[in-house]
């Protein structure tokens, strides 16, 4: 392995069950020189700071009394960071990669220009029953935020995470800011990652509206962000018009409802949009355009 250090960032609120399950996961990386972790509890109620005290004492904790949100908390870790690199996962997320670690180092010296790694994500409940895949490194548009490591001198270069969009977005908004600074965002998938969620059971939870409000406008705060002027109007047409075609009009209701809090949403961030905007020329936009598209879910 190319030498290089690491610290790996979780950020968890009320899921102790999940964290101890993905700090089990990884605890044969804690142990290895040149790597440390660091946990945000995000105000959690169901003792995971003291969960994480006892049994994990050689991991750095901070914690937040009251809750601020997925965003700001990664802002928050990813300012503490010394190491080089930086690997983000999720609480319900870990490697099934075994030499994970070289792997990205090799990969990150052979390719000077590349800021953040997107890794395989195999989403559900049971691992896959196989973890064999034909695809190969390329260039792409973004990451997911669930499995993704930092070239710590890239993150640097560009603004934090926009906190206000508390959830969802933001690494979109990174990928926009990369982009405009010349870095690359590069798919490995010889690194598999298993984020252990249920994505269908999501539509029914609690929180499907509000998932759903956050996941609209943060769509729209990055058309307005980032999208050419005259490009705006038909992306925003279209994005409302699929919701309502494939959701409301089907009966969906909490999607309309979701869809009207987003749009209100939309025009109280206008303000902080016109702060924000960092604007790609019509020859940006086509060329961003034409880069492989994210990899968000794979399946074996």
């Amino acid at each position: 392995m190319t030498h290089a250090t690491f610290t790996i960032l979780l950020t968890t609120k009320n899921r102790k069950t999940d964290l101890a399950v993905t700090l089990a996961k990884i605890q044969p990386l804690l142990v290895c020189d040149g790597v440390a972790c660091i946990v945000c509890d995000d105000g959690s109620t169901d003792d995971s700071a003291v969960f994480v005290q006892n049994q994990y004492p050689q991991i750095q904790l901070i914690q937040h009394k009251e809750s601020k949100g997925l965003i700001y908390s990664r802002n928050r870790l990813l300012d503490l960071v010394t190491t080089e690199f930086a690997i983000s996962l999720d609480d319900d997320a870990h490697f099934i990669t075994t030499n994970a670690l070289s792997v990205i180092a090799d990969y990150f010296a052979a390719n000077p220009n590349c800021g953040v790694l997107a890794l395989r994500i195999f989403w559900g409940l049971v691992a896959p029953h196989t973890v064999v895949t034909t695809e190969t490194p390329s260039r792409v548009q973004g990451f997911v935020g669930c499995g993704h490591v930092w070239r710590m001198k890239a993150w640097r270069n560009i603004p934090d995470y926009p906190d206000w969009f508390i959830f969802y977005g933001e690494e979109d908004f990174a990928a926009y800011q990369l982009f405009k600074n010349n870095i690359e965002i590069h798919y490995l998938p010889e690194v598999l990652v298993h984020h252990r969620v249920d994505v269908k059971a999501r539509k029914n939870s609690s929180d499907y509206t509000l998932r759903l409000r956050r996941s609209l406008r943060s769509g729209w705060y990055l058309y307005f962000l980032f999208y050419p002027l005259r490009m705006i109007p038909r992306k925003m047409a279209y994005s409302i018009w699929m919701q309502l075609q494939l959701k409301v009009f089907k009966g969906d209701f909490k999607a309309l409802y979701a869809l009207v809090l987003a749009l209100s949403d939309l025009i109280f961030a206008v303000p902080k949009i016109i702060r924000n905007a960092n604007r790609l020329t019509l020859e940006e936009y086509s060329i961003y355009q034409k880069l492989a598209p994210t990899q968000l879910y794979w399946k074996p």
